[in-house]
């Protein structure tokens, strides 16, 4: 008989310590598997604890410390799109960005493949590489990305991806933490704390695409993204 009962608290938190110290390759339930969603909301509580008990009173000491500056994502965004862009949108696109593909999945390795060589092409035409070339080299890319991802559905993650995973998985980590330098007016070596909320987040929403799956790993950033926007809100 198959034993239904929630896990305990505990039982998840050494789950996703276990798998911090070892990333592997996991088959994700899916959110309608029993227990998901309570999975699901301890790993979102956790995330928010230590944001609010550790995280922020650790760099808010570190800002006052260094008079380092604070972050002004928030205030590039136009205010009507500000809700919509921070809450929806950005944990959509950066979750597919850097997580989506996490399962090792040949149907989701490709696309990405694809995404690299449309970013490499862009990046020739800054260089001086002509318009027409990079929209046709833009629009082949779009057409074997969707070509890709139909006729790889049924193959799983090669072997090297598993082989490599724990280390493709904390480079896509810092990679998304790094990203959110960016926030930042003026960013420094000294500052590299000041991105370690989007680091926790990261490894927290890495655990739930494996353990659960995208959709998971989208609504626990989403829900991240709406609290640390209404904090930010209410100390304006």
């Amino acid at each position: 008989m198959t034993d239904t009962r929630p896990a305990p608290v505990g039982a998840i938190l050494r789950e996703f310590a276990a798998f911090l110290l070892r990333p592997c390759l996991l088959a994700p339930s899916g959110l309608r598997a029993p227990g998901a969603w309570r999975h699901l909301g301890i790993m979102v509580a956790l995330h928010v604890a230590v944001l609010i008990g550790l995280l922020g009173p650790l760099i808010g000491f570190w800002q006052a410390s260094f008079a380092l500056p604070s972050p002004d994502a928030f205030g590039k965004v136009p205010p009507g799109l500000l809700a919509p862009i921070a809450v929806l949108a950005a944990p959509l696109l950066e979750e597919i960005a850097f997580r989506g593909w996490l399962t090792g999945r040949a149907r989701a390795l490709w696309p990405l493949a694809c995404a690299l060589g449309g970013g490499g092409l862009l990046y020739a035409g800054t260089q001086g590489l002509g318009p027409l070339a990079v929209a046709g080299g833009m629009a082949a890319l779009a057409i074997a990305a969707l070509a890709g991802w139909l006729a790889l559905r049924k193959r799983g993650a090669p072997g090297w991806f598993a082989a490599l995973f724990p280390a493709i998985f904390y480079l896509s980590t810092a990679a998304f933490a790094l990203m959110h330098v960016a926030n930042y007016p003026h960013f420094s070596a000294l500052a590299l704390p000041l991105i370690l909320p989007q680091l926790w987040g990261g490894l927290v929403w890495g655990f739930l695409r494996m353990r659960i799956g995208l959709t998971a790993s989208i609504l626990a950033h989403a829900i991240a993204n709406s609290a640390a926007l209404t904090l930010a809100m209410l100390v304006s």
